[in-house]
């Protein structure tokens, strides 16, 4: 007799606007391991992230699909299956670590301070590449005001920088093929 296919895991329940309120200014661990080909970073985690403690992980937010449509993973991962990101080289930060309703009520100073910690953390950690995820974010943490969306041309120690485009909903500059694009021409770096 054939075995039955495994059952997909149902997604983590939505939380309740309790749960929203309750994650403002809270922090979220960060997704890691040895032998990272890529750390993305994000901004700062949304409420969303902060009351499931998983990145990325309001509806609407595109990068999980732009992740699986770059090649990135086999499948399109769920936020709650975040931990199985190292085991295929890849890892999640943020340049902010405090959670917020919106990433524009973070300040100037704490996205430099969030830059100078992601400093510390890319040099600890050693990933081939650091995917920053927005344009803005990068630009005020890094003091680079001329930086353009792509391979920067300074890295940190032996860490690649990348700024990608944010894959927030609210990003309409980026469609999901346009952001996966972009992600694509990341993977497709580290292959040649």
């Amino acid at each position: 007799m054939k075995p039955a296919p495994a059952a997909t895991p149902a997604p983590a329940p939505k939380p309740t606007p309790e749960q929203l309120r309750a994650a403002q200014d809270g922090t979220i661990p960060d997704v890691t391991g040895p032998g990272l080909r890529v750390l993305f970073c994000g901004i700062n985690p949304g409420l969303w992230s902060g009351a499931t403690g998983h990145h990325f992980a309001r509806p609407g937010n595109r990068f999980w699909p732009a992740l699986h449509r770059s090649g990135f993973t086999p499948r399109q991962f769920r936020p709650d299956e975040q931990g199985e990101l190292p085991a295929l080289g890849l890892g999640i930060t943020n340049v902010a670590p405090r959670t917020t309703a919106k990433a524009d009520e973070l300040t100037a100073e704490e996205l430099r301070a969030g830059g100078a910690a992601l400093v510390e953390r890319v040099l600890r950690l050693r990933p081939r590449v650091l995917a920053v995820l927005g344009i803005g974010a990068y630009r005020t943490a890094f003091g680079r005001r001329d930086a353009v969306v792509g391979r920067q041309p300074e890295g940190i120690g032996d860490t690649e920088v990348w700024v990608l485009p944010n894959p927030s909903g609210l990003n309409a500059h980026y469609t999901l093929d346009a952001l996966a694009a972009e992600f694509g021409r990341l993977r497709e770096s580290l292959d040649s």
